[in-house]
């Protein structure tokens, strides 16, 4: 049976001792463990719990930069990444440039023909046109020879970017990344891209209050829409000044006035009124993404700064159009990776790829595959010519320590603990997952999953799902990484029956008894897979099982305000 977590101790309880059980049990096990936490964490404060941005390293120096470079009329150069966060920083960064009054332009590399990162050549475009200062956005911590073509050039770069750094820092103007330095000031270390960016233009006000008047007061709130977006986004751990971020950008998302904005949460049938961190992270930036997996990421730029209402709803369009051909190119590459994983026995790690995939639709499939069968998933396929390139997703490995571990694989990579990038040799894809699994195993610390090993935070029975009980949870939102959605055990529940939805019946629902005389609770799980599938479709009406599950609002059926949003099932 799913097992529970262990009870709070006594001291923990008369900690918190003004909260139900529930709520002090999720509070502590998000290291809430106290009085003045829990109030900080329930009421996320704009005024007082937003760190000031002049206390990172080279951020006095990147703000004055800007400042002076913005005043004296000078060409600033925007360098932003093509994803969630970067499309979403750079126009973040457009706006406030523009309201400032400020000479620029944005540059986006093309996710195909570039890559990810700063290279040379569009280094040399940008001072060619001439940019005398060139601003990185999620960006740039590794790219040293770039940042050094650009001084050179003669741009002085002002670097934000809050990856991991290589061996060696950019020589950059100003560097500013909490996580390049053993000894960086700043108390909060996972920003995102554009939360930084944020920071950056929050930093230039204070630096310089002439801008003022160009830059009204407050106006800098209104740009929380889109570092909200990709905080969310970008799956960086939703806890402090991320929380604050996420919480305060959904507020601004919801009254936004950006025209593309409303555009796409129309596309993609979502109430911008009621928008919510699971509509940006499954619906919205999905799109967003797909401007640059299919097409061109300044479709994402464009949609998200253009005031030109036709504009708006065409870019809108695109998007949506250009999200619907990514879902189809990375169902046809799930099919073919499953027909070969049917054909041969599963190892520690998958490891495979085609000269015709597209390397950026990888990671999501790679997700898929990882989450699906339990263990590390390498997927590469051939990008701009000759160059081998793939996506990995790591499950509950750290999936830098096993590219590190794995010695003489690959070219270049990068990347999270949960995700990364990498290249390689033509000659070393034959043997790519042999090196991987040694890698594994010289890693004793990296187990393969286990799919029961969630634990649940409470139980409940059927009746007690209610709108009460979900009222409750939603203190807790945002939900996101380092803040998840709490997860509880239904235990016994009498199986009504057992259906498939959806256009190609890839969604599973089991209904559930709840009482006489009322409605069945409904559990779903959306693009089914594996073990849960399994199970489900071995249950008889009138069988009972254990559910593992998250309490949601269903906002697609009448009479029926609660679900179940399934995440394990055991028959009894």
């Amino acid at each position: 049976m799913f097992a529970l977590h262990d009870p709070l101790d006594a001291a923990t309880r008369a900690e918190l001792a003004e909260y139900d059980d529930l709520t002090a049990a999720l509070l502590a096990r998000r290291g809430l463990a106290d009085k003045e936490a829990a109030a900080r964490f329930f009421a996320p404060s704009y005024d007082l719990h937003l760190h000031d941005p002049l206390l990172m390293a080279d951020m006095p120096k990147a703000a004055e930069r800007l400042a002076r470079a913005i005043k004296d009329g000078e060409r600033v150069a925007v360098w932003s990444d093509y994803d969630s966060d970067g499309a979403p920083g750079g126009a973040l960064m457009h706006d406030f440039l523009q309201k400032a009054g400020a000479d620029f332009e944005n540059y986006i590399p093309h996710r195909h023909f570039e890559g990810y990162g700063v290279n040379e050549e569009g280094v040399e475009k940008l001072a060619a046109r001439g940019a005398t200062v060139l601003i990185t956005i999620d960006s740039g911590i590794t790219d040293v020879a770039a940042v050094a073509r650009a001084r050179e050039l003669g741009m002085d770069v002002i670097l934000t970017d809050h990856h991991l750094p290589g061996e060696t820092l950019p020589e950059a103007y100003a560097l500013v990344d909490p996580k390049a330095r053993a000894d960086e000031p700043y108390p909060f270390k996972e920003l995102c891209g554009a939360g930084l960016a944020w920071k950056l233009c929050v930093a230039t006000l204070a630096v310089d209050p002439a801008l003022r008047a160009r830059v009204p007061e407050g106006s800098e709130k209104w740009l929380l829409d889109l570092a909200g977006l990709a905080t969310i986004a970008d799956m960086v751990p939703l806890t402090g000044e991320n929380r604050v971020i996420a919480t305060y950008g959904l507020i601004v998302m919801r009254k936004s006035p950006r025209l593309g904005f409303s555009r796409l949460c129309r596309a993609a049938r979502v109430d911008q009124r009621r928008i919510t961190e699971d509509d940006v992270a499954f619906m919205i930036a999905p799109r967003v993404n797909a401007a640059s997996r299919m097409g061109d990421a300044y479709d994402a730029l464009k949609l998200f700064t253009t005031r030109d209402e036709r504009e708006a709803e065409e870019l809108a369009k695109r998007l949506e159009a250009a999200n619907r051909a990514r879902k189809g190119q990375a169902g046809a590459i799930t099919r073919a990776a499953h027909a070969r994983l049917a054909e041969r026995a599963l190892r520690s790690v998958i490891a495979m790829g085609d000269p015709e995939w597209r390397p950026a639709l990888l990671g999501l499939v790679a997700g898929n595959l990882a989450e699906e069968y339990g263990r590390p998933v390498f997927l590469w396929g051939r990008e701009g010519g000759q160059t081998i390139k793939g996506s990995v997703r790591s499950g509950p490995v750290h999936a830098l320590e096993l590219m590190s571990a794995a010695e003489g694989a690959f070219a270049e990579f990068g990347g999270h603990a949960a995700s990364g990038g990498f290249t390689v040799s033509p000659e070393a894809v034959f043997d790519l997952e042999d090196r991987l699994v040694a890698a594994m195993e010289r890693l004793a610390d990296a187990p393969v999953a286990d799919a029961g090993a969630a634990r649940a935070d409470a139980e409940l029975a059927p009746r007690e799902v209610t709108l009460e009980a979900l009222a409750q949870l939603a203190r807790f939102a945002p939900f996101g990484m380092g803040n998840e959605k709490p997860l509880f055990r239904i235990r016994e529940a009498e199986i009504l029956r057992v259906s498939r939805f959806g256009k190609n019946a890839e969604h599973l629902k089991i209904a559930i008894a709840r009482g006489e005389c009322e409605r069945p609770l409904e559990a779903v799980a959306f693009f089914a897979k594996g073990a849960v599938v399994e199970r489900a479709e071995a249950l008889a009406a009138g069988g009972r099982a254990n559910l593992l599950a998250h309490l949601e609002r269903d906002t697609f059926t009448r009479g029926q305000p609660v679900r179940l949003r399934l995440v394990g099932l055991e028959a009894v």
